[in-house]
């Protein structure tokens, strides 16, 4: 069955306005979604870390990240095993997250096979 990314983006800006108590119930919402049967994993992903990689003239330079030209950024993922797009899309519009940003679905590519 094909795997779908569902990844996450989002400026930030609610989470920020939410109260402890708020917070703590989005994050169980968010924990209740990855134990469905057809999420196969998932994990946020840390704001305040990273590093981005360029090639430019034949050199790599390494800068501090994740920073964006964009306010949103990408702030986690989940996979899901689905039989469709369509039906990735149908499982993942009760996902927590729309409530406070993007979910792009993404179906995962299979890696071509060797000889």
């Amino acid at each position: 069955m094909p795997q779908y990314m569902l990844l996450l983006r989002d400026d930030g800006s609610a989470w920020g306005k939410m109260s402890p108590e708020d917070m703590q119930k989005a994050m169980e919402r968010y924990m209740e979604w990855r134990q469905r049967p057809f999420c196969v994993g998932g994990k946020r992903l840390d704001s305040f870390t990273g590093k981005v990689m360029v090639k430019k003239d034949g050199k790599i330079s390494v800068t501090d990240g994740p920073f964006s030209e964009s306010r949103e950024v990408l702030g986690g993922y989940f996979t899901i095993v689905a039989d469709n797009y369509d039906a990735a899309v149908k499982l993942s519009m009760d996902h927590p997250h729309v409530e406070f940003g993007t979910v792009e679905v993404r179906e995962v590519a299979g890696m071509p096979e060797g000889d």
